[in-house]
């Protein structure tokens, strides 16, 4: 009987026999893999290039105070102007309006996807969400013009239904999809002894909700607030076609432009100086995104720390 499991061991840690091809391809996996990686990491370094070498000559002839804090745009005008102060503020009052309005909603679908709602209704829940993250933005912002627009003027007595607040509303729409899916893989990941402890120790299950089940998953539901605030931000088309497209300084109700439909309005038609301010207005994009990324990645980082 010992020998005989003496030679199952044997048998066990005999090493198999070494296939040379077998090597060799996965050198050639690892090496493919390692190839996209670092293709990925170049993409970024050489749009970075472009846009800085692209953008710094306008910025140092415009001068950086007037480029950055000026409240007047008049690419086209006898004597131009170059202030994009307007955009960078509609920009962030655009996105906040966004997130404040579609992470809650997304959030609370995400929770009766999961929660409450049956398997069937669930499943038709999430399909629904699957076809508005393939829907394309210029659908969005027809939509938004047809409906959202002639409503906002109707509802609020406005002589023009195409301002900031319309563009919020396409906007917080746009960013549903990434929000709920983000947001349902997170609740999904949550233990089920957390939700059983909590419902024995006497909690409701809507207790066992808020208090149990979002806390934990918080992480997850804090990297889909950074795909929405990508998804806004970066937006162009939809919030061109119901914001009114106008260089003014934000007003809730009034027309404004993007940083991001600044860029797409006008650099089919631009030359000279105005070309390459649209091209430090997209660095500035460029700058803007990759800060509230960096932000929100280090908040996500010491929430999974914690």
């Amino acid at each position: 009987m010992q020998s005989k499991a003496v030679t199952a061991i044997y048998i066990i840690k005999k090493p198999l026999r070494e296939d040379p091809f077998s090597d060799i391809f996965e050198k050639i996996v690892h090496a493919l893999l390692g190839i996209c990686g670092f293709i990925a990491i170049a993409f970024v370094i050489l749009i970075t290039v472009f846009l800085v070498l692209s953008g710094v000559p306008a910025i140092r002839e415009i001068g950086i105070a007037d480029f950055l804090f000026g409240t007047k745009w008049a690419s086209t005008a006898a004597e131009p102007s170059y202030g994009i102060l307007p955009f960078i503020l509609t920009s962030v009052f655009g996105t906040a309006g966004a997130i404040v309005l579609g992470v809650p909603l997304g959030i609370l679908c995400a929770v009766f996807m999961t929660k409450i709602s049956g398997k069937r209704f669930g499943a038709i829940v999430s399909g629904a969400v699957s076809l508005m993250a393939g829907i394309p933005s210029v659908v969005y912002g027809l939509v938004g013009m047809i409906v959202i627009v002639p409503a906002v003027r109707s509802i609020f007595g406005l002589p023009d239904g195409a301002n900031l607040f319309s563009a919020i509303l396409v906007l917080a729409v746009m960013i549903l999809p990434s929000v709920i899916s983000m947001s349902e893989t997170a609740l999904r990941a949550v233990p089920k002894e957390y939700e059983e402890g909590s419902l024995a120790l006497g909690a409701t299950g809507t207790e066992t909700i808020f208090k149990v089940s979002l806390p934990a998953a918080k992480s997850g539901i804090l990297a889909a607030v950074v795909l929405g605030v990508g998804r806004a931000v970066g937006e162009a088309m939809a919030v061109m076609m119901v914001s009114g497209n106008v260089p003014n300084m934000p007003g809730i109700f009034r027309s404004v432009r993007f940083l991001t439909t600044a860029v797409a309005s006008e650099m089919s038609y631009s030359s000279g100086l105005q070309r390459q301010a649209l091209f430090s207005v997209a660095l500035v994009l460029f700058a803007f995104i990759m800060i509230i990324n960096i932000i929100l990645n280090i908040a996500v980082k010491k929430e999974n720390k914690s």
